[in-house]
């Protein structure tokens, strides 16, 4: 009962028209038509459709099985679905869920430690595990092309999900957690070594850019270092020149 009563409440939260028209707006300032994204953890499948409504080619990764099954009832079926979550290696992986907060399931288990802490987070229950497949943005690659865009949304296992990708891409944005910059850190040092990327934030839902320039790891590591923790979330982007 409590699944169906978290899938409820990631729907009631993110899955709203004004939410994916937002979203569509600003996809369609920064995608060209055709081009392939990759959403990795697409979750209810908001960012999923805002990007195929801005005219890509989607591959969604949804390693819940509830909630991947709503995504298959519901997707236009033009995008390419997978059951499974992005890591360092194709292999099987236990995840820690959320019944009722669905949304912060992780892989990552010092996040999932770490978080009852942490503000914003301590109603939070990590009450069962789930046993999910995992790929990798190689993987992936090799199979469906090499895409304009990958959006990911992990729950502090964005490290991991980048150690599987062994070349740059063009843009790419990971979730931001003020409460856990130093695993934001990490992934600008790791996407430092991949390529010369530069950064800017979107902050919460607001699917606009803060910065009037896109800039380098150095700024992006000051600015994150200068969030107080109980800041508002949101996605960090990279792009390469």
């Amino acid at each position: 009962m409590e699944r169906w009563l978290g899938l409820a409440r990631s729907l009631v939260i993110y899955h709203n028209p004004a939410t994916v028209r937002a979203w569509r707006r600003f996809y369609g300032q920064i995608l060209r038509p055709g081009d392939l994204v990759i959403d990795v953890g697409a979750h209810v499948g908001t960012r999923t459709r805002a990007m195929r409504r801005a005219g890509a080619r989607v591959v969604a990764l949804e390693p819940q099985a509830l909630f991947a099954r709503y995504l298959r009832l519901t997707l236009p079926r033009d995008i390419v679905l997978i059951e499974a979550a992005a890591g360092g290696a194709e292999t099987v992986a236990r995840m820690a869920v959320s019944s009722r907060h669905p949304t912060v399931s992780s892989l990552q288990a010092a996040f999932v430690d770490a978080a009852p802490a942490a503000p914003g987070f301590g109603h939070v229950r990590w009450d069962r595990t789930e046993e999910v497949r995992m790929v990798t943005l190689d993987g992936l690659i090799a199979r469906h092309g090499v895409p304009a865009y990958v959006k990911i949304d992990v729950e502090g296992f964005e490290i991991e999900v980048l150690s599987g990708l062994s070349r740059p891409v063009p843009m790419l944005s990971v979730e931001y957690l003020p409460g856990f910059a130093s695993l934001t850190t990490r992934v600008i040092a790791r996407l430092e070594e991949l390529g010369p990327y530069r950064f800017n934030p979107v902050v919460g839902e607001r699917s606009g850019f803060l910065w009037p320039d896109w800039r380098d790891g150095a700024a992006a590591r000051e600015w994150l270092a200068g969030l107080p923790a109980d800041a508002a979330s949101g996605d960090l982007f990279a792009r390469l020149p």
